[in-house]
């Protein structure tokens, strides 16, 4: 069985997919000696797609998902999620904003039991460097996602996590998020299925400049609110049905 799979979500990043995904490639070897690398086109316009093909022609462990409709990252780190068959699966932002080589001390952590590991900005050991906008954003909606859910977490959103493949599978079938607000319903579902999560220190670059922009702005931050508040209501109803389910299994055995 290979050991890890690293899924990349991707939408119109053809100016530097192929790069990114080389240097994603040359990072997993120095600490890898198994590994997978699924990039997944979320309905890409530009060259994405034959950029990715070029990547594959030159290392056979690169696969790729490609759907013609843009579907949302979380749509796609969920494919490619699902689509794993290694012991442990990763998801990293195609921008490679989070270097790779992070996932070194995240496998590290998972082979010691934790079922999740994730990046946090906000761990008091990441170094950051991104707008102050973008700061003053995450942690008002870390706020906000602690009044929301009560998770013991400072950062749901940093677009780098790993798993152990059989736990986290039963959390993938039991989503129902597409969109940008996918983290916070995978750890909301996660935490409440009693899955183990342990936040680690990022090193973050903000890369793009004002010709390259975030995909992130003020219409976003609407969404992943309005998600947020029916993830809620998800994940509630979901608590409900698990437990009736328990009760009426403990009934049926006595």
């Amino acid at each position: 069985m290979t050991k890890l799979t690293v899924v990349m979500p991707c939408y119109n990043e053809g100016i530097r997919i192929y790069r990114n995904i080389i240097e994603l490639v040359t990072q997993l070897e120095r600490f890898c000696d198994s590994f997978r690398i699924i990039v997944v086109n979320d309905g890409s316009s530009d060259e994405t797609e034959s950029e990715i093909q070029r990547a594959q022609s030159i290392d056979k462990r690169v696969a790729m998902i490609s759907y013609p409709d843009n579907k949302g990252k979380g749509y796609a780190v969920r494919r490619g999620m699902l689509a794993s068959k290694s012991e442990y699966t990763a998801f990293l932002d195609a921008d490679l904003e989070l270097p790779p080589h992070l996932l070194e001390g995240f496998l590290k952590e998972a082979e010691a039991g934790t079922d999740i590991v994730i990046g946090s900005k906000m761990h008091p050991e990441s170094e950051v460097e991104y707008p102050f906008l973008r700061k003053v954003m995450s942690h008002g909606y870390f706020l906000f996602l602690k009044a929301l859910f009560g998770l013991n977490l400072k950062d749901t959103q940093t677009g780098i996590k790993l798993f152990r493949t059989e736990k986290i599978r039963p959390v993938l079938k039991a989503m129902r998020n597409g969109g940008f607000s996918f983290d916070i319903e995978l750890l909301a579902i996660a935490t409440k299925m009693g899955l183990t999560v342990k936040e680690m220190p990022v090193v973050v670059n903000f890369s793009r400049n004002k010709n390259d922009r975030s995909k992130i702005h003020l219409s976003t931050v609407w969404e992943m609110v309005r998600d947020s508040f029916r993830i809620r209501m998800y994940v509630s109803k979901l608590i409900v049905r698990n437990s009736e389910n328990k009760t009426n299994e403990a009934e049926t055995t006595q």
